[in-house]
């Protein structure tokens, strides 16, 4: 058995090709959430000047929603959330919703990807921005959430002193989500809120 296909145009190829391929594409995607944790942890090399690394800052929002007692998408939402930073230091954020959208709650996935706008309102007006970019987005569903994800998770994780879980406690939770059906709709669960925090599961979590 052929192990490419026959073809070097597209055009050219026959049923025979694209089922070989289709294959092949299955058994890669399959390793999604593998992959993703190696590129989380480059993280660790990427942009500096703040206390902690990027990783640190996944790491320790992925622990503070984990305290939380949120659910696995919000976790792995929260882990990911800026693993766009070291190819797509412009549009970060929609760069890691590109990757959730198929595997995690749409209100996750519009979180993620409107986060960075939301982030704004901590820094923008010591640079001579606008500090209520988020505003534009004033009625959508998602608003409180987005609001919620960076004040208690996101803006706060930057805490050298913060007892962060580390990479391999969450594996587990990345290798659920990448290993669900891509946009299953009783995953995707279209204009479902699901709450951030969960204080009965916090405590089971923490012990407080």
């Amino acid at each position: 058995m052929t192990d490419t296909v026959k073809f070097t145009a597209m055009k050219d190829g026959d049923k025979e090709d694209y089922e070989f391929l289709t294959a092949h594409e299955i058994d890669y995607a399959a390793k999604t959430g593998d992959r993703l944790l190696d590129a989380l942890v480059q993280l660790d090399e990427g942009l500096s000047g703040y206390k902690i690394t990027r990783l640190g800052h996944s790491l320790q929002a992925a622990t503070r929603a984990w305290q939380d007692g949120a659910d696995t998408d919000w976790i792995v939402s929260a882990l990911l959330h800026d693993i766009g930073d070291i190819y797509a230091p412009y549009n970060h954020d929609e760069y890691a919703a590109a990757i959730l959208k198929p595997f995690v709650r749409e209100q996750c996935t519009c979180v993620v990807e409107k986060h960075g706008d939301f982030q704004r309102l901590y820094y923008a007006h010591h640079l001579g921005g606008n500090r209520h970019a988020r505003d534009r987005f004033a009625g959508h569903p998602y608003f409180d959430d987005c609001d919620q994800f960076c004040e208690r998770w996101d803006q706060s994780s930057f805490d050298p002193d913060y007892e962060t879980l580390p990479v391999d406690f969450f594996r587990p939770f990345v290798l659920e989500v990448f290993a669900r059906k891509a946009y299953d709709p009783a995953v995707i669960r279209a204009g479902e809120r699901v709450a951030l925090t969960n204080p009965e599961t916090a405590k089971t979590r923490t012990g407080a």
